[in-house]
């Protein structure tokens, strides 16, 4: 997969980078981590430059999401029935409709990277539910920062072990996600218990 993703960005350059970045954000099943990890492997080469191969993936990822979230915003929750019954996903859009009513703008931040599958599901149901555009700018423009920082710079920094760093980046993102999904549950545990144990103590009297 490596090898057809150096190809790929080899004959296509800066195109394919923004072209995967946008349409992984509409939910088009491609390959943009490793995009992203050999262009910047072919920055770090000389054959293309770092920073444009970090703005061309910024801008289109941004793109996508705002498109994704217009889409939303124009079909409402009736639109998102239709997806869920034509795609499949009703799983990923209720659990993008939960991050959304719990976390709202945090949520969209955390989906452009930690939670990364859910992205293009949060985009449609942020902007079906209503959530401020300038909100879901402003979160998600910080979470897609970090996304394409991230992955580029490793293909720029390792790009002689693009396999390897693929590997680990794909266990630690599962790892990563595992965690804050046991550290959220514990603190809504957490949360829980302490309502109860305030709920059962007897008032002082004055």
């Amino acid at each position: 997969m490596s090898d057809w993703a150096f190809e790929l960005v080899s004959a296509w350059g800066l195109w394919v980078v923004a072209g995967s970045a946008f349409v992984s954000c509409l939910a088009v099943p491609v390959p943009t981590s490793l995009v992203m990890l050999a262009a910047g492997a072919f920055a770090a080469a000389g054959d293309l430059v770092l920073w444009q191969v970090w703005l061309s993936g910024w801008l289109a990822a941004l793109a996508g999401d705002n498109t994704g979230f217009q889409v939303g915003r124009w079909g409402g929750r009736p639109f998102l029935g239709w997806v869920a019954r034509r795609t499949g996903r009703h799983r990923l859009i209720a659990r993008g409709e939960a991050v959304i009513e719990a976390r709202g703008g945090v949520g969209v931040f955390l989906s452009t990277w930690l939670l990364a599958p859910l992205g293009p599901w949060v985009n449609l149901v942020a902007g079906s539910l209503g959530l401020s555009r300038w909100r879901f700018a402003l979160w998600d423009t910080a979470g897609e920062t970090i996304w394409v920082t991230a992955y580029v710079g490793l293909g720029f920094a390792f790009g002689t072990q693009i396999d390897r760093v693929a590997e680990v980046v794909s266990d630690w993102g599962g790892l990563v996600s595992a965690l804050a999904v046991a550290a959220a549950f514990a603190l809504a545990l957490g949360i829980k218990l302490r309502r109860r144990r305030d709920g059962s103590r007897p008032a002082r009297a004055d």
